[in-house]
């Protein structure tokens, strides 16, 4: 999708109907977590990527007890994710903090080419 405010809005609400899909209660403990979390990433992709990647992309996977998602951009930045919570506030620090708290994973993923990367999140049903 663009690269544009409307992405995170975009996202979420896409991000809600797959859950639905995939038979996720919308008031299931994990889902306004994981969607905060969803917003904070394409915010930050939106915000600090967009000169280079005017595009970005969200990705899923998901078995019985696990939902996965990443965004990806094209920025070669790649954040430091391992004590982000423990020393800056909102952003990043939100998405470790929030993904810890429900016993979930955090990653970032180079591209190949070394010019962009996915941040992953793994969250458990």
């Amino acid at each position: 999708m663009p690269a544009v405010g409307s992405a995170v809005r975009t996202a979420r609400e896409t991000t809600e109907l797959l859950l639905a899909g995939w038979g996720i209660s919308r008031h299931h403990h994990a889902v306004d977590p994981a969607l905060l979390i969803l917003a904070e990433l394409v915010t930050n992709s939106v915000r600090h990527a967009v000169d280079l990647s005017p595009t970005i992309t969200v990705i899923y996977a998901g078995a019985p007890d696990t939902f996965a998602f990443a965004v990806h951009d094209r920025h070669p930045y790649q954040p430091a994710l391992l004590h982000a919570h423990l020393t800056h506030r909102g952003g990043l620090a939100t998405v470790v903090e929030l993904t810890l708290g429900l016993g979930g994973t955090t990653v970032v993923r180079a591209d190949s080419d070394g010019h962009g990367k996915s941040i992953w999140v793994t969250l458990p049903l």
